[in-house]
């Protein structure tokens, strides 16, 4: 059957693959609303850009007004909610535009969306699902052992986590307040193409093909549990469409990895892939810089329940996705110059409170 698909933050680096996958491989129509800043990008659509079900709408999801008229313009049947801001640093340096995007832009797309289910007729009502996407940085930083699971308490260390902490909050609100068919997914670290540079994994990419120093925070011991960006669009389809309402489920990709580890995977992956004798072997450029304030020392999911529920399995290890990835950057040079031509330049941030 097909569906309605409202997705906000449909141009950034994980909405943009949902979008991919919504239109290559459904019969659905989707609508993206992204407000367009820096991080979203209109080329990571392209590929899905010229089909007769996808449509682009720039709009703030903090617009009230705006919000209303496109649920009554489109009159979707799912929600996937994706308009974040998403960037630790960023966070640390601005928080305001943090709370007013993820707090104040979800709550006014709750009411939006709330609105709309109450209008709609019974059977379209009973299939209706609102799908918040969130981030496993709200549970906090684990020691040594043990993996975060969707009754882990929740303890943000961050303006960005809090704020994501506090959307997940009224997206639970809103459903057992009001009745909102609501579903909530929490996700690892996401990597893959598309992905904008100032994250680890390309910035790590791109400074080492262009043989300048690349940071590593403290000593490089903080470790994340890496998730292709694929394998989470596909879970997170199945969790819009088949998740059970009121429920959250985690999403990982069982791939632990120190922050050094991975950078020095990407040095060794470039050198062979990428040679360059006038600069070497990349892992010379690796620089250890002043640790960020806060920092979570580990993250790590455990994905059982989306396994289990949904039947959703990770197809990527990591040794293959990160190779993957290297490789798309090689081969789309175009597409991340000009993000760096634009307002990101790879400059440190972050640094002050």
């Amino acid at each position: 059957m097909t569906k309605r698909f409202l997705v906000t933050g449909g141009a950034g680096f994980i909405g943009s693959a949902v979008v991919r996958r919504l239109i290559g491989s459904t019969t659905h129509e989707v609508l993206v609303v992204d407000k367009l800043t820096y991080a979203g990008n209109l080329e990571s659509l392209a590929p899905v850009a010229d089909d007769p079900r996808y449509r682009f709408v720039r709009a703030d999801i903090v617009d009230a007004a705006a919000m209303h008229r496109l649920f009554d313009e489109f009159s979707p049947d799912v929600v996937m909610h994706l308009a974040a801001e998403s960037h630790v640093d960023r966070s640390i340096d601005g928080p305001g535009d943090f709370i007013q995007t993820n707090i104040v832009g979800t709550y006014s797309l709750l009411q939006a969306a709330l609105a709309h289910w109450r209008a709609l007729p019974a059977p379209r009502r009973n299939g209706f699902r609102f799908h918040h996407i969130s981030t496993d940085e709200v549970f906090g930083s684990l020691g040594a052992e043990g993996l975060f699971q969707e009754d882990t308490p929740y303890q943000p260390k961050s303006p960005y986590s809090a704020s994501k902490a506090g959307s997940d909050h009224l997206a639970r609100a809103w459903h057992h307040t009001y009745g909102l068919p609501v579903v909530i997914t929490n996700c690892s670290n996401n990597y893959g193409p598309y992905h904008f540079p100032e994250k680890l994994i390309p910035l790590t990419i791109i400074k080492a093909l262009r043989g300048e120093a690349i940071p590593v925070y403290g000593t490089g011991a903080n470790v994340r549990d890496w998730l292709h960006v694929e394998d989470h669009a596909d879970a997170l389809l199945l969790a819009a469409e088949r998740g059970e309402i009121g429920e959250s489920y985690n999403i990982g990709g069982r791939n632990e990895r120190t922050n050094l580890e991975v950078v020095q995977a990407i040095c060794g992956l470039l050198d062979e892939l990428a040679p360059d004798a006038a600069i070497g072997s990349r892992a010379k450029l690796i620089s250890f810089v002043a640790d960020r304030p806060g920092h979570d020392a580990r993250y790590a999911i455990d994905a059982s329940k989306v396994e289990r529920e949904l039947g959703w399995r990770a197809r990527y290890n990591f040794d293959d996705g990160l190779r993957q990835t290297v490789q798309w950057y090689l081969d789309n040079r175009t597409w991340w110059e000009r993000v760096r031509s634009g307002v990101y330049r790879g400059e440190r941030l972050g640094v002050a409170i």
